[in-house]
């Protein structure tokens, strides 16, 4: 238990009033791990008081879709999964800070595979959008046209409209850091390996990723719409001229 609290002090604890979870806390986890890592710790939290023969806590994952405007205006999507009683005592505090929870049953991992799956497919349309900018600008009509038009068809989207003007305007400040962006679409492709479900695209879309935050870029910190500049012709011969 002392490594829990330690490691997972951030997590959120509430006394339960359910027959579900009686006196007993609720732990809330938002991160987006791995299945593995979230059922070691759903293990650890059951073994809990062995003398009264209860869990330490009930445990919930809870990873979200969304960042930190979402979040601001309490629009966040919840991708939850565990304790159903823990999930009814917490649903009130995911209508207050989200638009829409799913609730994906006991079994602890679906919420983080749906996660997965979800910021697979952001990661691959933001890298294509990243290439279609930099290609746009590589045959000298103006990305804002592309932008336009982008956004009066069918792939108009806030992530579009977005964080294309980010990628023209050169604004990365991080609501969403590549560091993060590029660790999700990693833990997607391992379960893709462990499914034995082939994902071409997003490897490909990850490789973009990992030149981004490689030297000389160096963009981590930076909003994953920074992808951009591994895709950019300058950037790459820049690269070329380095080594």
């Amino acid at each position: 238990s002392s490594g829990i609290n330690a490691e997972y002090g951030g997590l959120r604890a509430r006394k339960g009033s359910s027959n579900h979870a009686g006196s007993i806390p609720v732990l809330v986890d938002c991160a987006t791990l791995t299945v593995e890592r979230f059922k070691v710790m759903q293990q650890e939290l059951q073994s809990g008081d062995k003398k009264e023969e209860q869990p330490l806590a009930y445990f919930l994952e809870a990873p979200v879709s969304g960042s930190k405007v979402p979040a601001q205006q309490g629009q966040l999507i919840f991708l939850v999964a565990g304790n159903q009683g823990a999930h009814q005592i917490c649903s009130k505090d995911f209508d207050v800070m989200g638009k829409k929870t799913c609730y994906f049953g006991e079994e602890i991992g679906q919420g983080t595979r749906m996660k997965l799956v979800v910021n697979m497919i952001m990661g691959t349309q933001l890298a294509a959008l990243a290439e279609g900018v930099a290609l746009c600008e590589g045959i000298g009509c103006d990305p804002n046209t592309l932008r336009e038009v982008l956004n009066l068809g069918a792939m108009a989207s806030p992530m579009v409209s977005g964080k294309s003007a980010a990628m023209i305007n050169g604004d990365f400040d991080a609501h969403f850091p590549l560091k993060h962006a590029q660790k999700d679409m990693r833990f997607a492709l391992g379960l893709g390996d462990q499914m034995a479900v082939s994902l071409p695209v997003s490897s490909a879309a990850n490789q973009l990723m990992i030149v981004a935050r490689g030297p000389p870029l160096n963009l981590d910190e930076k909003d994953f719409s920074a992808v951009v500049q591994a895709a950019r012709p300058t950037t790459a011969l820049q690269r070329a001229k380095q080594q």
